[in-house]
């Protein structure tokens, strides 16, 4: 199984969960927390809780997503650990990263935007397991399953207690669930996700965050990484003591740009260094073997 069908697969699974969520209404189908003493305390919209309960109502469908499609599936062993959920394909080995993100709309074409991730850590050092199930660059592929939903109007109060009799009178939080599944770079934006954070930011229209039109989606996987990989916040930078090299996509390509003009410019002293380099290394070796 490819990159490409396993999109496409989980895409077309993803459009049966707004029913494993929602009412026929599209309202939320759960009301809050109960105890043993059978009373329900209304639930926050806090994108945590509600990412998290939304994972454990989800978990159902991606078993069988996973049975149907000869996949093995791996939860993450710790909360902060990248990525949700892991999908291995038993006949090639290969592995897919799975990450559930969640956020609102704040209006009919645009959502509050999502964090996609870690720039740093793991994201840089492919091969290091720390904070994640397997090493990152083990994955074929990272995916993200988005969900957006729309805050409901009337106020909640999270002093009230309810009982089981009172059930349907008690209000959803959160209610009409668009779900969607695309690649992670193809979400994210050139910015970070908020403030001074090391986390990616995804782009934040409605639209074109449900269709993964994001403006790595022409410029590629390879283009998102090596963007990612290198970008420094203003405090990573005054930790080093240099000058930002980007901010944004424009000064990427500045950034980029004088790298290669130089290297243009140079490019027949860097082939005679290299040659020089090569024919050193060559006499180091001989002197070695000669000791």
């Amino acid at each position: 199984m490819q990159n490409e069908e396993f999109l496409t697969r989980l895409q077309a699974h993803a459009t049966s969960f707004a029913k494993a969520v929602a009412t026929n209404e599209g309202q939320w189908i759960i009301k809050g927390f109960i105890d043993v003493y059978r009373k329900i305390y209304t639930i926050s919209v806090d994108t945590k809780i509600t990412s998290k309960v939304l994972e454990l109502l989800l978990f159902p469908m991606f078993l069988e997503f996973a049975k149907t499609n000869g996949l093995k599936i791996e939860l993450s062993p710790h909360q902060n650990f990248y990525p949700d959920l892991t999908f291995i394909h038993e006949k090639s080995g290969r592995k897919y990263a799975v990450d559930i993100k969640s956020t609102y709309r704040v209006d009919d074409k645009n959502v509050n935007g999502m964090t996609l991730g870690a720039f740093t850590g793991y994201f840089r050092k492919r091969e290091s397991t720390k904070n994640t199930l397997y090493a990152y660059g083990q994955y074929s592929g990272h995916f993200v399953l988005g969900v957006v939903y729309s805050k409901c109007e009337d106020a909640i109060d999270e002093r009230k207690i309810f009982t089981l009799e009172d059930l349907d009178k008690i209000p959803s939080v959160i209610k009409d669930f668009s779900f969607f599944v695309q690649p992670k770079f193809r979400l994210a934006s050139s910015r970070p996700g908020s403030g001074n954070t090391k986390n990616i930011g995804s782009i934040t229209k409605l639209d074109q965050l449900i269709n993964g039109i994001g403006p790595f989606e022409k410029l590629g996987e390879e283009v998102y990484d090596d963007y990612w990989m290198f970008y420094l916040t203003r405090d990573m930078a005054k930790a080093l003591e240099i000058e930002r090299p980007y901010t944004n996509l424009k000064g990427y390509l500045e950034y980029k740009k004088r790298g290669a003009d130089s290297l243009r410019e140079h490019e027949k002293e860097i082939v005679d260094f290299d040659d020089d380099d090569d024919a050193n290394a060559d006499e180091t070796e001989n002197g070695d073997d000669a000791e």
